[in-house]
């Protein structure tokens, strides 16, 4: 798998989150602060920078799974988005209710730990969107069947 670039959109901010090489662990990349830097080129700059096939963008569902005014705005920033990538980067929706109370409490185990100053809440919600994106992009493990004659008891 190639590397995925995970986007925790904002209307002030917006985190962004690389993947590994092989598709395994996303980390912080970034945060794009939109009064000052112009966050479509910009997204497009860093797929084009990372080599990246795959871009995942959280769609903030409401708790009960509908629809609401930011589910809007994300989708109407994935249309002006799409332009700005390489043609064949796939553009994907991925659920992201929770991301910000996972994301607040890495950065709190982050900072129990003494890691110095984890990256902004942004970033690491990004990460969470991606890692939950690639999590589900596996295949399931397939443990040994226990009463195979070869495996088994």
């Amino acid at each position: 798998m190639a590397r995925a670039l995970g986007i925790d959109h904002g209307e002030v901010r917006i985190g962004l989150a690389l993947s590994d090489s092989l598709g395994l662990f996303a980390q912080p990349l970034e945060t794009i602060h939109v009064t000052e830097t112009e966050p479509l080129a910009r997204i497009g700059a860093l797929v084009r920078q990372h080599s990246v096939t795959t871009v995942v963008l959280g769609l903030p569902l409401r708790l009960d799974g509908s629809e609401g005014t930011a589910t809007r705005k994300v989708r109407t920033f994935a249309r002006e988005l799409a332009p700005f990538l390489p043609k064949g980067v796939a553009l994907v929706e991925s659920d992201e209710r929770l991301s910000t109370v996972t994301a607040q409490e890495k950065r709190a185990q982050s900072s129990k730990k003494g890691k110095g100053n984890p990256p902004p809440i942004d970033q690491v919600a990004a990460a969470v969107i991606l890692q939950d994106y690639l999590d589900a992009q596996r295949p399931p493990e397939v443990l040994p069947d226990p009463w195979d004659e070869e495996g088994g008891q």
